[in-house]
């Protein structure tokens, strides 16, 4: 597809950080603007927050529409939960693209509650393809937001979204001419949980702050540059294609220095947490082999063979892709997470 003109757009998770910043992006016409987007989640809270929020009213409103204008599409919030069928089935409905970004992502507490993360994580997602089988079969598109932890899976959140993956990649097996996609990247800086957040945090209170170990090391993926990962997979992914962006990586006890600069906080290591993996890798041994590369992306061909192409390109990995080979400075880091803060800035004026 060229762009998301004209099209009717479903968010699930809408309320979740990378939710929002997909809806600001659309909101903001970065990839045409959409007929309408439906915000999906099970938050009433945060649904009545961001309604507020595009509505640019201090006081609560019935209105649940966001007003059209000719540079900004309608919003339309819906209550509901991926576990449910008869809610999905109701919000796939009419729609035509569907970004499934609806998850339990905390990997401690999908240790903790193992078959909370399958059921959200797991059948939301067959729940999102069944309904578009049975409910909607004129949707152009499905993307699946999965995450560094599938491949390789050693934790409940890795496990579950690499089944995630599979789901839809099978699903292109369905009758209809709908196309299941995926992308996978690691930590994304903004993110609610993620470990920017939660340093900043830290140091505005005169630390200490706390890291897991010294050797961890992460990708490092703004917000905005997770939409445009979401955005690519739309346009270019061929069905059952998962779509990895190449980004620079780091050690997290760089990440702390770079924030802390010149204050006197100090530093204190914590041990591993449950589940937590010390490198992220996004593309594994085994999948190398039939990895592509498109632009900025590194592109994981589907295995079902009968998505698979006869012949495939050569691979362009010659191992995998891992954090483990950082490539940033603590003065790089410094740079990138103030450009990061900026760009945020600057899409919130657009919006203003």
């Amino acid at each position: 597809m060229e762009d998301l003109t004209g099209a009717r757009v479903l968010v699930t998770g809408g309320t979740g950080s990378l939710g929002h910043a997909i809806l600001r992006r659309m909101v903001a016409g970065d990839w045409g603007i959409p007929s309408q987007v439906t915000v999906f989640s099970r938050d009433e809270a945060k649904q009545h927050e961001m309604r507020l929020w595009y509505a640019k009213r201090p006081k609560a409103t019935d209105d649940i529409v966001y007003e059209r204008n000719h540079y900004r599409p309608p919003l339309r919030f819906v209550i509901g939960d991926v576990r449910d069928y008869q809610a999905v089935a109701r919000a796939v409905e009419g729609q035509d693209v569907i970004i499934h970004a609806a998850a339990m992502k905390q990997v401690p507490i999908c240790e903790y509650f193992p078959g909370e993360a399958v059921a959200t994580n797991v059948q939301g997602t067959r729940n999102i393809v069944r309904a578009v089988h049975e409910r909607a079969p004129g949707v152009d598109v499905v993307v699946g937001i999965s995450t560094d932890k599938a491949c390789k899976p050693v934790n409940v959140l890795g496990m579950t979204k690499a089944i995630m993956e599979r789901i839809l990649t099978e699903a292109n097996l369905l009758e209809g001419t709908t196309r299941y996609i995926s992308v996978r990247y690691g930590n994304v800086v903004a993110s609610r949980g993620s470990v920017v957040p939660l340093l900043q945090s830290q140091i505005a209170k005169g630390g200490p702050v706390t890291i897991t170990t010294p050797d961890m090391t992460r990708f490092l993926l703004s917000l905005d540059q997770a939409v445009d990962v979401v955005f690519e997979a739309l346009r270019s992914a061929e069905p059952g294609e998962c779509y990895v962006p190449r980004v620079p990586s780091a050690r997290i006890v760089d990440v702390a220095r770079a924030l802390i600069g010149q204050r006197n906080v100090s530093m204190s290591f914590t041990g591993i947490r449950p589940g937590e993996k010390i490198h992220e890798i996004l593309v594994s041994e085994e999948e190398r082999y039939r990895t592509v590369e498109r632009g900025n992306y590194y592109v994981i061909r589907p295995m079902l063979p009968e998505l698979a192409p006869d012949t495939l390109d050569q691979p362009v990995l010659t191992q995998v892709y891992s954090s483990q080979r950082t490539s940033l400075t603590v003065r790089q880091l410094a740079q990138l997470l103030e450009e990061f803060a900026v760009r945020e800035q600057q899409l919130d004026e657009i919006l203003t």
